[in-house]
């Protein structure tokens, strides 16, 4: 499917938000021309990364998500700490947690890289905590979020509640 098909799919949805995400999207070369076509028709674009990639290519408009990825992941060493210089206002940092080691990992990448300084002055959007499908006990995870203090979201994934956990394509 070429640029014009998927605007032209998109554009039958009758939605402005659109997000991209699937994979690793910035590993393929079609996303930044996709992500610029979208802006420039008057779409809010959301972007999902792995932040294993730089994210500096695209347009500051796109609302990026990023993942800095836990221990427990085994993909820790890809984090690509330099792409945090270019996260702004509208962009959020996404951690994946299984346990309490990456819980901890998260808590202390978020007070020494000071993101929870950047979540309160404003010059980034949120900070979010997504547990591992049954991994942890959500309980737990809320209290040390809880007695830390940590100005975090807790996002669950809500698609496995509505629909069946290993259910794809939704």
């Amino acid at each position: 499917m070429g640029l014009d098909e998927v605007v032209a799919e998109i554009a039958s949805h009758s939605c402005k938000t659109v997000e991209i995400t699937g994979g690793e999207p910035l590993a393929q070369k079609g996303v930044f021309p996709l992500a610029d076509r979208l802006l420039s028709e008057g779409y809010i674009v959301l972007l999902e990364t792995s932040g294993a990639l730089d994210v500096s290519r695209l347009d500051p408009r796109v609302h990026k998500i990023m993942d800095l990825k836990c221990p427990g992941s085994m993909e820790s060493d890809r984090n690509r700490w330099e792409n945090l210089n270019h996260l702004t206002e509208r962009d959020e940092i996404k951690f994946v947690i299984q346990d309490r080691t990456d819980y901890q990992w998260a808590r202390n990448v978020i007070r020494q890289r000071e993101l929870d300084q950047r979540v309160e002055e404003g010059s980034l959007r949120a900070l979010l905590i997504s547990p591992v499908w049954e991994a942890i006990d959500l309980e737990s995870l809320s209290t040390w979020i809880l007695e830390d203090r940590l100005p975090v979201r807790l996002q669950i994934q809500m698609h496995k509640l509505i629909w069946e956990p290993d259910r794809q394509g939704v």
